[in-house]
């Protein structure tokens, strides 16, 4: 078993999508922990299949502990009765707040994980542009035993690398540029015993929280950029992460997935990964209320979609991606 974590937006999901495309991860088991109650980081996967669970709706490093136990348990029950295609290892991607400490505490304690499953290395992701930021980040740098610098072709890595040496001079750092990386040098034993971090107990930020919005109807993409663009000049700092699969109008989705102030060009899907086809979007922001960003976001949408059914307006069911941020 491996534990991957990392800070808001330094790269895990992009990491685990290229990996599970890699031959030597391919009966690979997925969980995936997100915080709010609408979840996506799963489906940017591109694989959804039995062996890919989600923990939502809050941190596996706290309040969702006895679940991710207990979906393990079930994973091995599932793989022993033949529901699911065989699996010969898991990946546990956490939530970019949580702190591996208690989560390994739960790995090598609970009698029927600990005997099932060996845990196999700690992997976390370093984002060369925004750093360490914040008590979680240098938690989950401490925790590694694989460290990986993401986003390097953006920023100079030279001084993070040195801090990251100081703070964690065991774990190897590797530098690693679009999800990039050869599984050979991620997986393995550990040169450590997980036991033995430990961490004086913390909270979460009390301001920090996921908002998830789920669109019933389609979205005008030019209006989201404005909205998008507007929300970030004005609260940048307290927005830490945007992501999403939005309903344009296209045969598939738009996926969306920003980090403060920096917002990557979107992706246009060719197909939907599931049935439900409605935009689903995830906000995650320091001391801004879930009313507010969805009165806005629906505001905006709703004066777009008005001013398209006026005679003589030009159709923007699937206009071209706009630049979204700076």
């Amino acid at each position: 078993m491996t534990l991957l974590t990392g800070f808001l937006g330094s790269g895990k999901t992009t990491l685990l999508s290229r990996l599970l495309s890699h031959p030597a991860l391919g009966e690979t088991a997925v969980i995936v922990n997100e915080l709010g109650e609408v979840a996506v980081d799963h489906y940017l996967l591109r694989r959804v299949d039995e062996r890919t669970v989600v923990l939502g709706n809050g941190c596996v490093c706290c309040s969702l502990r006895a679940d991710l136990a207990e979906e393990l348990r079930d994973l091995l029950g599932r793989r022993t009765r033949g529901e699911i295609p065989p699996f010969r290892r898991v990946v546990v991607e956490t939530t970019g707040l949580a702190d591996p400490a208690p989560i390994l505490a739960t790995l090598v304690s609970e009698p029927v994980v600990k005997n099932h499953f060996e845990l196999e290395r700690v992997i976390t992701t370093v984002d060369a542009v925004h750093g360490l930021r914040g008590e979680e980040s240098v938690r989950q740098a401490i925790a590694a035993d694989r460290l990986l610098v993401t986003k390097s072709d953006l920023a100079p890595t030279g001084a993070l690398v040195r801090r990251l040496a100081s703070l964690n001079p065991i774990a190897e750092i590797l530098d690693v540029s679009f999800g990039e990386v050869d599984p050979d040098l991620l997986f393995g034993g550990s040169a450590r015993d997980p036991r033995e971090l430990t961490f004086a107990p913390h909270a979460h930020d009390g301001g920090i929280a996921a908002h998830g919005f789920v669109l019933e109807e389609e979205l005008d993409w030019g209006a989201f950029g404005v909205w998008l663009t507007m929300l970030l000049a004005c609260r940048g700092k307290d927005v830490l992460r945007v992501k999403g699969l939005l309903d344009v109008g296209g045969p598939g989705p738009v996926v969306l997935n920003g980090v403060q102030h920096v917002v990557h060009p979107p992706i246009h899907l060719d197909a939907w990964p599931d049935e439900d086809h409605r935009s689903r979007l995830v906000v995650i922001a320091r001391g801004i209320e879930k009313q507010t960003l969805g009165r806005s976001l629906a505001a905006f949408n709703r004066a777009a979609r008005h001013a398209d059914r006026r005679p003589g307006a030009p159709a923007s069911a699937n206009p071209a991606p706009v630049e979204l941020g700076s």
